[in-house]
């Protein structure tokens, strides 16, 4: 095990210097990777994810997300939270309606590339 270790560091030696060099300007910083980790993390949940599908529709009020999951609104409420919390809804107060939103189109895209993938399988 040591020696694939050592093969692997000699790479790095000569022509190849340049290659690994490119390699390490690509790596993720800790912080970046860290929030990308709990936003995965949050997405990891089922309702969640649905709740990310419904709004790939458009704008839903919490009621009507509460309907089309057949979930109470408190619950619904509570997975919002968490999802405003990691930027991935926006809200919006019309009278006594909240009403949600993707928060960008980045969102939409992670999920539509999210879904086509296990599809695929």
């Amino acid at each position: 095990m040591t020696d694939a270790l050592v093969d692997q560091d000699a790479t790095c030696e000569g022509e190849a210097q340049e290659s690994c060099r490119e390699w390490e300007l690509e790596m993720l910083d800790e912080g970046t990777a860290s929030r990308l980790a709990s936003t995965f993390s949050v997405l990891s949940d089922p309702t969640r994810v649905r709740i990310i599908a419904a709004l790939a529709g458009g704008e839903l009020c919490v009621h009507e997300l509460a309907d089309a999951l057949d979930m109470t609104h408190s619950a619904v409420s509570h997975q919002l939270a968490t999802l405003r919390e990691m930027r991935l809804v926006a809200h919006t107060k019309q009278g006594r309606h909240v009403y949600y939103t993707l928060d960008d189109d980045h969102i939409y895209d992670l999920f539509q590339q999210g879904l086509a993938h296990v599809q695929h399988a």
